[in-house]
């Protein structure tokens, strides 16, 4: 594994929501599988990526702030690092433009909300198993 998952700790997981509600919530329910850290907008996201190199990103598409998850996704593809961490977008923005634009700024795998937890969570542990076989 990547990061801090190779030392046999959980998988670090970098939450970007913007709503409370929902951070929350991924929060208690991710716990379980992953060392999860929230952030909301694109300034505290650079923040957690300054201190921590991580598994795999969860981004929601509308955040707090002057950018949303596809124009951090795109700049992250470009930083030293994350050119291949996966990131899965969670988003409440379902039509199919949305997802061709997801997945043309870099993201892995495209989830709309409401989605099962099941789906979810079987979704962040394939990606990252993925990006083990492929490095």
């Amino acid at each position: 594994m990547i990061g801090n998952a190779e030392k046999g700790n959980k998988p670090k997981l970098l939450v970007t929501e913007d709503d409370f509600e929902n951070q929350k919530f991924l929060e208690m329910f991710l716990k379980r599988n992953f060392d999860v850290e929230i952030c909301d907008s694109e300034q505290s996201f650079y923040e957690h990526l300054k201190g921590t190199k991580f598994d795999v990103i969860l981004m929601d598409i509308s955040l707090r702030g002057n950018k949303n998850g596809l124009e951090l996704t795109q700049e992250l593809r470009k930083l030293p690092g994350y050119e291949k961490v996966p990131v899965v977008c969670l988003s409440a923005h379902a039509f199919k433009k949305d997802r061709d634009n997801a997945i043309n700024a870099g993201v892995d795998v495209f989830l709309t909300k409401p989605v099962e937890n099941k789906i979810l969570m079987n979704t962040l542990l394939e990606v990252i198993a993925k990006k083990e076989i492929t490095s």
